[in-house]
């Protein structure tokens, strides 16, 4: 209903904006005719048509997008709630029925495990969102220079483990012996950002994991992550949006795929505050994605700056 009422005010704000800009067109050219042979009123007339049409064309955009802004607003804040909710309600059951009843050693441990998971999934959510909010704070001069392969290993392990994934799920690209692969970063900030790549790839490979990473130099100065799936795919205008903030891939499979629309918003904002990028390419719905996240080589030699 709310989606539909959205659509409608951006309709009825595209149809006013057009037929204001076309009655000030229409006083705009009697303007001319009325005043023929009259430069200075001719002139006087087109200018301040102008302003007024550029007035009313840019009052339009401005509304067409705060409708938009609000309506991704309302789809983060829905997606924030599910995710919150559904794993308290799960840990509640869960608790509940280890309350009211005798339950066997067994389904208790599992019990156990499955709260645990809920309570991750639970810290992993208030975490994004709390990291939306700190991101900039940190002073530049606080970063250290670390090895990104490593940390891209632990990454991998710790999003093997969070899915319940076989270890062949998501690989490595070893890098060649004696390379060395440095970038200046803050440690956290940056484990966040391959996390979100990582946890991005997997949840939209509904049909099976499989995602291959490698790390190498790019034009000399820069160190690239990519890391590449065999999933659900993206569309060429979805390349750049999926980097906006609450932007969720539309359509059945996005429904259905949880999360809140921030973590890639989270990556790009955290490669961009260490001086690099990040990009995705895909051939198309189905097809796959590679997301390409690149940052500046660092001195191996220098310290924390």
């Amino acid at each position: 209903m709310n989606m539909t009422r959205r659509r409608g005010a951006i309709a009825l704000s595209i149809t006013l904006g057009a037929l204001l800009v076309g009655g000030l067109a229409t006083y705009n050219i009697a303007w001319i005719l009325l005043y023929r042979g009259r430069i200075a009123a001719i002139i006087l007339g087109v200018i301040f048509f102008a302003m007024l049409t550029a007035g009313v064309v840019l009052n339009t955009v401005f509304l067409v997008r705060e409708v938009r802004r609000n309506e991704r607003q309302d789809s983060f804040l829905n997606a924030v709630t599910h995710e919150l909710k559904t794993p308290i309600a799960s840990i509640r059951l869960y608790l509940e029925t280890l309350q009211r009843r005798e339950v066997p050693e067994v389904q208790r441990q599992d019990f156990y495990k499955i709260m645990l998971a809920d309570s991750d999934r639970l810290l992993g959510t208030v975490e994004q969102v709390l990291k939306a909010g700190e991101l900039g704070s940190r002073h530049p001069q606080n970063r250290t220079v670390l090895e990104l392969a490593p940390l891209v290993a632990d990454c991998i392990a710790i999003t093997l483990q969070r899915h319940h994934l076989p270890a062949g799920a998501i690989e490595l690209t070893p890098v060649p012996p004696g390379v060395r692969l440095p970038v200046r970063a803050f440690p956290e900030d940056l484990r966040t950002a391959v996390l979100n790549v990582l946890d991005n790839a997997v949840k939209y490979s509904p049909n099976g994991v499989q995602v291959v990473c490698s790390i190498a130099i790019v034009r000399y100065t820069q160190v690239a992550l990519t890391v590449t799936d065999t999933g659900v795919g993206l569309e060429p205008d979805q390349l750049k949006r999926i980097f906006k903030r609450f932007y969720r891939v539309p359509g059945r499979n996005a429904v259905k795929i949880k999360g809140t629309g921030l973590g890639l918003f989270l990556v790009r904002t955290i490669a961009r505050q260490h001086g690099g990028d990040i990009s995705a390419s895909s051939p198309g719905h189905n097809l796959g994605t590679t997301i390409t996240l690149r940052l500046p080589l660092a001195n191996p030699t220098d310290e924390s700056a």
